[in-house]
């Protein structure tokens, strides 16, 4: 059952705790790539969703998104790699999407340093 909650805080919370524990970082995949969404604060960005949980992941797999997998990425490529790559972008990092695909859009930068205190 998810832990996830309509309290965002929460829930960027509980992701950067559960990632550095587990050492995985869990999105969705289509045949094309990772999902990415427009962003709903800033005009003209996107958004990566991650969890950190695989069942919040497979969870979103569903209705308009049955066709899409989970992959899980390793935390210290998604700190050097991917929240790198997604900075230099203009990404946004989606952590712990609830079930209404709703939550914080946070820097990739802040999140960095979250991880590697």
């Amino acid at each position: 059952m998810s832990q996830l909650t309509d309290d965002l805080k929460q829930n960027y919370s509980l992701f950067v705790e559960e990632i550095k524990f587990s050492g995985k970082v869990w999105g969705v995949t289509t045949p094309e790539g990772w999902v990415v969404c427009d962003s709903e604060e800033y005009e003209d960005s996107e958004v990566i969703p991650f969890w950190s949980c695989e069942d919040d992941a497979k969870a979103q797999c569903s209705d308009e998104w049955a066709e899409n997998s989970v992959s899980s990425i390793e935390l210290s490529v998604f700190v050097e790699r991917w929240l790198t790559g997604m900075a230099e972008d203009g990404v946004l990092v989606g952590p712990n999407w609830n079930a209404d695909m709703s939550g914080l859009e946070v820097e990739p930068e802040a999140l960095a340093e979250q991880l590697l205190d």
